[in-house]
């Protein structure tokens, strides 16, 4: 069997199977590819087209069923592939990863990178807070761009932590990243490091309904990280209500916070009709992720 025919058959499973992405990549061709390189120890973007592709590579016996059967794993248990492979990508850099953890794939992570935020900034912006850090990968991502920035990461979850605690050390930020666990802002730590020039924040957002509505692989994530009505809403909003109404006294003059509320714009504007925010626009869009100044805030 060659490399191609490895991959195509793993992406009929995948259909067939009707799993869902998302965590990573967005079809089952992609998906396939992914756990397939990885599996061989290949480089993730060998190329599958073109003069040089490794696309009609024979594969050992052995290597295919060792593949394959990390192929059936993805069907079976219904996990997101980066469970199967404790490696997850954002923006180019790879990240630790199990089920403690959400799969990072924050829109933010893509602003940081492109200079989306760089606007907003100001020469005096040395402080940065990553809020619901999960992993740790948006604090690491800023913490990269913005040699100068010292990063407080803060998460509820302990084992959350844990896994930011193992990404901090893979690419060696310890001394500019400290890690809080913090129930939002309450955490005295968390204040004492503040004020705060940047607040970033990917925070579980998910309504009602739609929680209700999640298929398998965000099912085998931590609910606590996606769904936003843990306080008896429905509309996605509790933990985003608590955190604009605190935000300003941890939050410098000029300081701006950017929030990632996914689809939920329509339930955001509805909880804050009267809040003036930026839409930044990404990948997805001009309406996923948002910025916030402390100004607007107190007004």
């Amino acid at each position: 069997m060659t490399l191609i025919e490895l991959i195509e058959s793993g992406a009929r499973q995948f259909t067939d199977a009707q799993v869902s992405f998302g965590h990573g990549t967005t079809n089952a061709f992609d998906e396939s590819a992914w756990l397939v390189l990885w599996c061989l120890e290949l480089p993730l973007d060998t190329l599958l087209e073109g003069p040089e592709s490794k696309a009609n590579m024979p594969l050992a016996p052995v290597d295919t069923a060792r593949a394959a059967i990390l192929l059936e794993a993805r069907v079976t248990s219904r996990k997101p592939a980066a469970y199967l492979t404790h490696e997850a990508w954002l923006q180019g850099v790879a990240f630790y990863v199990d089920e403690r953890v959400i799969v990072p794939r924050s829109l933010i992570a893509e602003l940081l990178v492109d200079g989306g935020l760089d606007y907003w900034l100001r020469e005096s912006t040395h402080t940065v807070l990553d809020l619901c850090t999960g992993n740790g990968s948006l604090a690491i991502i800023a913490a990269m761009v913005y040699p100068e920035v010292v990063v407080s990461a803060a998460d509820l979850s302990s084992d959350a932590l844990a896994v930011a605690h193992i990404n901090v050390g893979k690419h060696g930020l310890q001394d500019r990243i400290a890690l809080l666990e913090s129930d939002a802002l309450q955490s005295p730590e968390l204040a004492a490091n503040g004020p705060y020039d940047l607040i970033l924040c990917n925070p579980p957002y998910v309504n009602a309904q739609s929680m209700a509505e999640l298929p398998p692989e965000y099912l085998a994530e931590p609910a606590m990280a996606l769904d936003g009505n843990r306080q008896g809403g429905a509309d996605g909003m509790d933990f985003v209500r608590n955190l604009l109404r605190e935000a300003p006294q941890h939050m410098s003059p000029g300081a701006i916070l950017v929030l990632e509320i996914g689809n939920e714009r329509h339930y955001f504007e509805a909880a804050f009709p009267r809040l003036e925010v930026v839409w930044l626009e990404t990948s997805a869009g001009e309406d996923q992720v948002l910025l916030i100044t402390r100004e607007s805030l107190l007004r």
